[in-house]
């Protein structure tokens, strides 16, 4: 198995903590190995240090005890804008109708103060491409194979034994199991049940 994806959560951790160097409230980041494979349509589905700034708005906006986002996480409000100018982001004039104010872009100036944390993370991001691109035709996909994701960022349903249930990219939930806050069983992702023919 390829020692790439350490490297690559340990680039991640190490360019949270440039971000934290700038802004000392924002919390750390518990698992950066969750955001290798994690896909938003809001927050962005590429993995990038301005999909990472972003990610450190909503840890700001945590910290703050600030509500960023409604409609289940999609939408960005003018809290969300707000903190993101802060941390150095551009962002259209008007809000997006269904993502509000997610589409938000390094501004010159992040850009250049964050410049050789970039350049060290987009190192990290290609040669993590290029290891997976070449190991894909030798590894197990596990759950997701069955369940028709991609591996990528598609979210499952993923449920426990009290009949609650979450949406999950599988990838994340093989990385440890996910506990049920109500009943303390884990979260599953059910089997596909076989048309009756």
């Amino acid at each position: 198995m390829s020692t790439t994806p350490p490297v690559l959560a340990a680039e991640l951790a190490q360019a949270w903590a440039d971000i934290q160097r700038h802004h000392p409230e924002l919390p750390d980041l518990a698992a950066p190995e969750s955001l290798i494979g994690e896909s938003s349509s809001a927050c962005g589905a590429e993995l990038s240090f301005e999909r990472l700034l972003h990610e450190a708005v909503h840890g700001i906006a945590a910290a703050r005890g600030v509500r960023d986002t409604s409609r289940a996480g999609r939408y960005h409000n003018r809290r969300f804008l707000a903190i993101a100018e802060e941390l150095g982001l551009d962002h259209p004039e008007e809000p997006h109708p269904s993502s509000g104010f997610s589409l938000v872009t390094l501004s010159p100036e992040a850009r250049k103060r964050y410049r050789t944390t970039i350049d060290r993370l987009q190192r990290a991001l290609k040669a993590h491409s290029m290891a997976t691109t070449a190991e894909t035709s030798r590894t197990f996909r596990g759950p997701a194979a069955r369940h028709g994701s991609s591996g990528g960022g598609v979210r499952v349903k993923a449920v426990c034994d009290c009949g609650r249930n979450v949406r999950v990219v599988p990838s994340v939930l093989a990385q440890a199991p996910i506990v049920c806050g109500g009943c303390g069983k884990p979260f599953r992702i059910p089997e596909p049940v076989a048309a009756v023919g």
